[in-house]
C-alpha cells in the first residue's frame, strides 16, 4: 500500500466493484481523484478462470480505469462471514489509504460474498475511527467521510446516481477485461455471467441515465441523509 487515497473501493471478487461503479471510478480518476480498490478474496472458487488468470485480468482492469493501486486481502472465497479477524484485515487497509470516502457492495444480492462484503467493510469503516481499536500498531485511527454502497446484481432504488456518459466506454472496456468471467468460450462452463451480464449492466445504467435526462448513470445507495447545498439544486 503506497500511502493516502481519496476513494477505496471494497468488493468480494475482482470484477465486484467495476460491475458496480467502474464508470464513476474513470470518471473520477480524471478529475484527479487517486482511486484504490481492496478485492476481499481471490476468487478461487469461481467457476471459471483460475487465480492466476483472474489477477492478469484485474490488474488490466484497474489499468484501463486509472486506478493508482489494487490490492487482495486473500480472505476465502465464500468464507466471508463477520469475524473479528477480518474485520481488523479490513480497518487496516483503510487505516493505511487515509480515503475521505469508502464503497462497498449493497447488502441485498443474489450472492452472498457481495452482501457479506458490505457487512464486513461497514463493521471496518466505524472500528477505523476508534482510537483505542487496533488493527496494526503501526496504523493510527482514521475517520472516513462517507459509506456509500454500490450494486451487483440487480437493481435497487439508488440515493444518488452519478452521470457517466462520457466514461461507459471505460466501464466496458474494464469488464472485457475479464474474459474468463464474461465469455462464453468454449472452456467455460455457463453460469449468470457468460450470458449477456455485461449487456445487462449497461442496460441497468442506461435505466438510471434515463432517470436524469442523461445517458448513462450509475447508482449508489447511502445509509446516511445527503447534505446538499442550495447553490447546487436546479431551481
Amino acid at each position: 500500500m503506497t500511502g493516502k487515497v481519496d476513494i477505496l473501493a471494497f468488493g468480494a471478487h475482482a470484477d465486484d466493484v467495476e460491475i458496480g461503479m467502474a464508470a464513476s471510478i474513470a470518471k473520477w480518476a480524471s478529475l484527479g481523484k487517486k482511486v484504490a480498490i481492496c478485492d476481499l478474496t481471490e476468487a478461487e472458487l469461481s467457476s471459471n478462470g483460475t487465480v492466476e488468470n483472474r489477477k492478469i485480468e484485474a490488474k488490466k482492469s484497474a489499468a484501463s480505469l486509472g486506478v493508482a493501486e489494487r490490492m487482495t486481502l486473500q480472505l476465502p472465497d465464500r468464507g466471508l462471514f463477520m469475524l473479528d479477524e477480518y474485520i481488523r484485515k479490513i480497518t487496516g487497509v483503510i487505516r493505511a489509504f487515509k480515503p475521505e470516502v469508502i464503497f462497498a457492495p449493497y447488502h441485498e444480492d443474489r450472492h452472498p460474498d457481495h452482501g457479506n462484503c458490505g457487512r464486513l467493510v461497514e463493521e471496518a469503516f466505524f472500528s477505523a475511527g476508534i482510537r483505542k481499536y487496533v488493527s496494526d500498531p503501526d496504523l493510527p485511527y482514521h475517520k472516513p467521510k462517507h459509506l456509500y454502497f454500490y450494486m451487483v446484481n440487480g437493481s435497487h432504488q439508488p440515493d444518488f446516481i452519478v452521470d457517466v456518459s462520457d466514461y461507459m466506454d471505460k466501464k466496458i472496456e474494464s469488464l472485457h477485461a475479464y474474459e474468463s468471467q464474461f465469455s462464453d468460450g468454449k472452456n467455460n462452463v455457463s453460469t449468470p455471467l457468460t450470458d449477456g451480464y455485461i449487456e445487462t449492466v449497461v442496460s441497468r445504467e442506461r435505466l438510471f441515465g434515463k432517470e436524469l435526462g442523461v445517458k448513462y448513470a450509475e447508482g449508489f445507495l447511502s445509509k446516511k441523509p445527503l447534505l446538499v447545498n442550495l447553490d447546487v439544486l436546479d431551481l
